[in-house]
């Protein structure tokens, strides 16, 4: 199968874009920028250009039989800044695309949606694909929306979607400035010997899970013939303090944790229901949270 992989030098999409060389596929990534930390694989053809250029994404469609969308130009912690920009640069962009699609007779599609914002403050743990949909962040929102339309183009046009819901992506080439990504950044800091930034009193549960686990799931779901939406995590919850707890474990020193105000955005607890992912697709996530904390350890001390 020829996938093109928008997004395919970021973070999630460097590893799906390595499982789909893995399966034999034939890949093309399209960005905006090069990857960062490692060279372009041999193997691989690259196109490099905006998201909002529609000449240039339908050059990259050209002669692929699928799209791994992985493309978010924000994340949940400032979407609602600039709610009218995250609109624009995702949810717009995002139309052109299945525009171009349809277009061009191209039906399946996957896209890698969102474990936490979609849900808001859950009703019920472990959180399944039909909980309520209450998001409380822009990025949320047009996740939602971007569901929506891919369905309404499912039921009009034939498209053939399926969506990941993933929760909290963590490992190797996870950006740890601060911005997304809490057990890199929190790695980060401890390596450069600085005190760990906490919002709240560390007791916020989130679903980590390896970005390998994540984009072997991606392809195996792209492989199948499924539709629809699958929560896509570990299925299993951890507390900030647990994850610091951990770090220190593989670190061996003791840590200091500077505690802040907590944030209105934040949801206290998200743990997702994968039953159905691993019924649909014979899936199940394999790396446990102390092993993929240890490789990323490991991943960050090569930089």
């Amino acid at each position: 199968m020829k996938v093109l992989v928008m997004g395919g030098n970021g973070f999630i999409g460097s590893h799906v874009v390595d499982h789909l060389l893995a399966g034999g596929h034939k890949v093309r990534v399209f960005d905006r920028a090069p990857e960062r930390y490692r060279e372009p694989l041999k193997r691989v053809e690259y196109r490099l250009g905006g998201f909002d250029d529609t000449f240039q994404v339908a050059e990259a469609l050209q002669g692929m039989d699928a799209v791994c969308h992985l493309i978010s130009t924000t994340v949940p912690g400032t979407s609602n800044l600039d709610p009218v920009a995250d609109v624009q640069s995702n949810l717009i962009n995002t139309l052109l695309l299945l525009e171009q699609m349809r277009k061009k007779g191209m039906k399946r599609i996957l896209y890698l949606s969102s474990g936490g914002t979609v849900y808001g403050n859950p009703e019920s743990s472990p959180i399944r694909e039909d909980h309520p949909l209450n998001p409380i962040s822009s990025y949320g929102v047009v996740k939602v929306a971007i569901e929506k339309y891919l369905n309404m183009y499912q039921q009009l046009y034939g498209l053939e979607p399926v969506i990941l819901r993933p929760s909290n992506p963590y490992g190797s080439r996870q950006g740890h400035s601060g911005v997304q990504g809490l057990i890199g950044t929190l790695l980060a800091r401890t390596l450069a010997g600085e005190a760990l930034e906490v919002w709240g009193d560390g007791s916020v549960v989130r679903d980590y899970m390896h970005v390998s686990d994540l984009a072997r799931l991606c392809v195996t779901a792209l492989e199948s013939d499924s539709c629809g939406v699958y929560n896509a995590g570990s299925g299993q919850g951890h507390s900030i303090n647990e994850i610091i707890t951990l770090i220190r474990d593989a670190i061996d020193q003791q840590l200091q944790v500077n505690y802040r105000e907590s944030r209105a955005f934040d949801v206290k607890e998200v743990v997702l229901d994968i039953s159905r992912a691993k019924a649909a697709f014979g899936w199940q996530p394999k790396v446990s949270l102390a092993d993929g904390i240890s490789d990323q350890l490991q991943w960050l001390r090569t930089l």
